[in-house]
């Protein structure tokens, strides 16, 4: 009988991209002492790499997500006549910090396991534990599954390390259709028309952008994309990359824009004081007419506020841009662990593939997450088919800092972006301080 350990998420049931949300409480969770599950069966010590049983590792989906995954495992084990299947479900924050290195170095390791494109599949692959799947996809139990097109974030080297699952937009400019509309105010599509909007909301009493910034990264992920669309994505790959600096004209230029939006009022004054469900429950209730959040928003929306009639807009044209078209977003997938036994690699590709059956990606969808497998589907809320577009469509991608480069410069970043938001600092005096602190 399959063993499941898992831990009922925070905000259990919403989306398998509600995952893709969490990495800013790394440092605080990393030094919590917090004690970390232990894999169902740890008996095996190394041997486990040669065992027969696939053992399986995430932050938690929610419970809907959950039932999918076990459906497939059942799936799995009747397939494969003396296999066993383990999942393992950890609470997100627990998984995306200490948790997922933890299993990785303990007696039994996940054989296949989830995450980000980004720098956090580079680190995975420089500590050896990333398979390479290429000869599973051109002559194997993965080939077909997806296009090739779709593997180009998570090719390294020419090998390619993760089967994409889910792809992300993770902030967009969302908005109250109603509350516009009674306001006279079109969804802003230019800089100006998103001040004056602020403006003419704050006269009718709405706060004109909810966002709840107490750990950092909800307001963090928009006000990186805006400063990326003024500096560039070059330049805001080499600033937080480490090959330049912050502490530049161009950058000052780019953070004064957030002034702009402090001095406006366009956000709540608690806006550094509540966390993000906080402040998505300003918008689904009405008292704010726009949220800057990402794709998961309209499964969460659906649960919370069903008679919410809600669409969004890209973020807003800039004065001054670099790339004009440019979206945020993830991809995040499954890795097959390098140090798993040859046949347990195999089985861990077969069992993907499984994973990303029409029947499965169906049942995915049905549980409120749109795999990159699913093409058309009357279960999919046509915005978030939008959504998927936009991020497919565009030239330019921009990663978030918290998934696309190191922890401690994205929190370090999102801290700074948070100090000018909230009005605390300037935008020349918040960046001297960013590059203080990362030169130290």
């Amino acid at each position: 009988m399959r063993r499941v350990a898992h831990v009922r998420p925070v905000l259990a049931g919403k989306a398998t991209s509600a995952l893709n949300r969490h990495l800013h409480s790394a440092v605080a969770v990393a030094t919590a002492g917090v004690t970390v599950l232990a894999l169902a069966g740890c008996s095996g010590g190394a041997s486990a790499a040669d065992d027969h049983t696939l053992r399986i590792a995430m932050g938690s989906p929610g419970e809907a997500q959950i039932r999918v995954w076990e459906s497939v495992a059942d799936e799995f084990e009747a397939a494969n006549d003396g296999w066993k299947v383990d999942l393992n479900f950890q609470k997100d924050d627990l998984y995306q910090t200490i948790g997922l290195p933890n299993l990785l170095n303990g007696r039994n390791a996940p054989d296949l396991y989830f995450e980000w494109a980004g720098n956090r599949l580079l680190e995975r692959d420089a500590d050896g534990f990333a398979a390479d799947l290429t000869p599973f996809i051109e002559d194997g139990p993965l080939t077909g599954v997806l296009d090739e097109s779709q593997y180009g974030a998570v090719t390294v080297d020419g090998r390619v390390l993760m089967l994409p699952h889910i792809a992300d937009v993770t902030n967009v400019l969302w908005y109250n259709t109603e509350i516009l509309d009674t306001a006279g105010i079109e969804p802003p599509t230019t800089w100006d028309e998103l001040l004056d909007a602020c403006d003419a909301l704050n006269e009718e009493g709405f706060i004109p952008i909810a966002s709840g910034n107490k750990d950092l990264w909800a307001a963090g992920n928009w006000l990186a994309h805006l400063v990326s669309r003024v500096v560039g994505h070059e330049a805001y790959d080499q600033a937080l990359s480490g090959e330049a600096d912050f502490d530049t004209p161009e950058w000052q230029k780019a953070f004064g824009y957030v002034e702009d939006l402090a001095e406006h009022k366009c956000v709540n004054d608690s806006v550094n004081a509540i966390d993000d469900n906080e402040g998505a429950q300003l918008f689904f209730q009405g008292k704010a007419a726009m949220h800057a959040i990402g794709s998961w928003l309209v499964s969460w929306a659906i649960d919370e506020a069903p008679d919410l009639d809600f669409d969004f807009e890209n973020l807003p044209a800039m004065p001054s841009e670099a790339d004009p078209d440019s979206v945020i977003g993830v991809v995040t997938g499954y890795i097959v662990n390098a140090k798993s036994g040859d046949q347990k690699q195999e089985k861990a590709a077969e069992f993907l593939a499984l994973l990303s059956s029409a029947e499965n990606t169906q049942a995915f969808i049905d549980a409120e997450a749109v795999p990159v497998t699913a093409t058309t589907s009357d279960s999919i809320d046509e915005r978030t088919v939008r959504l998927n577009s936009l991020l497919s469509e565009s030239e330019v991608v921009i990663s978030p800092p918290d998934t696309g480069y190191e922890l401690d410069v994205a929190d370090a970043f999102y801290r700074s972006l948070s100090e000018v938001l909230g009005g605390r600092t300037t935008a020349a005096d918040a960046l001297t301080q960013l590059q203080d602190t990362l030169t130290k």
